[in-house]
């Protein structure tokens, strides 16, 4: 995620919340045991519907640091030989994932801005034997991948934090091939958020402060060229301190995970 872009905040910080993203995703890697403003691992992942059998396939320490906010591999239905990229793709949990669905013949590619995400990532897939997936350094907003190089993106709890969401979305449109799919899950709104909380650098990088209204976000999507056919909600997913929780509350801050196809 590149900071140096537009964004809805116009009296954000971007250079500080850059360093406030890449710090507590820093934390998420190399302390998933620490205290944060969301829940994190194994049990978050099976509560939002992730398989346990899925989950016992790949390296645990991956799922140690997995802060996604949804479930969407169903959606995204992944078959065997197709190429896969992970935006934000953090320690690896989804990008591990997708590879299993993959098969041998596949490839997934994880993009992600921080460097112990990155490297901790990259140490799992080595050491397990994954040899399909790597990890690139990169921002969401503009991957360093080829045209129509890519069956399916996904991306899980991320896309929020970006200031040029549209940027991201036609980016992943770019990447697609025809028939290509889009499946990810997110943090909208229901209200708007006001200045204070959109200002507040440490609300973005927990979730919170980048989420923009649902509808803006379906229209940024379909603004790219991409054709929506599922949105649901996840209601099991949940924020942890009081700050974030009456944010929630107030303005209807929720996730949701959903399947948009590239005509």
């Amino acid at each position: 995620m590149t900071i140096a872009t537009h964004t809805t905040a116009s009296a954000l910080d971007r250079s500080d919340l850059e360093h406030q993203v890449k710090e507590m995703y820093r934390q998420v890697a190399e302390t998933p045991q620490g205290e944060f403003h969301f829940e994190m691992g194994r049990a978050l992942a099976e509560r939002l519907g992730y398989a346990p059998e899925d989950l016992d396939r790949i390296p645990a320490a991956a799922i140690d640091s997995f802060a996604g906010v949804g479930h969407f591999f169903d959606l995204a239905d992944i078959a065997p030989g197709e190429e896969v990229l992970d935006l934000g793709s953090g320690s690896g949990m989804d990008a591990f994932l997708a590879a299993l669905k993959a098969g041998p013949e596949g490839r997934v590619l994880g993009l992600d801005m921080t460097e112990a995400q990155r490297l901790k990532a990259q140490q799992l897939a080595q050491q397990n034997g994954f040899a399909t997936v790597t990890f690139h350094e990169g921002y969401i907003e503009a991957p360093p991948f080829a045209d129509a190089s890519v069956d399916i993106v996904i991306s899980n709890g991320v896309i929020n934090l970006s200031p040029d969401k549209p940027r991201v979305f036609a980016e992943a449109a770019r990447l697609l091939r025809p028939g290509g799919r889009l499946a990810i899950a997110d943090i909208v709104t229901e209200a708007p958020l006001p200045e204070q909380v959109k200002c507040n650098a440490t609300l973005w990088a927990a979730c919170i402060g980048g989420a923009i209204q649902q509808n803006d976000y379906r229209a940024a999507i379909e603004k790219a060229g991409l054709r929506i056919q599922t949105v649901r909600e996840h209601p099991e997913y949940r924020f942890l301190t009081e700050s974030a929780q009456g944010a929630s509350r107030t303005y209807g801050v929720k996730s949701v995970s959903l399947l948009a196809i590239k005509p």
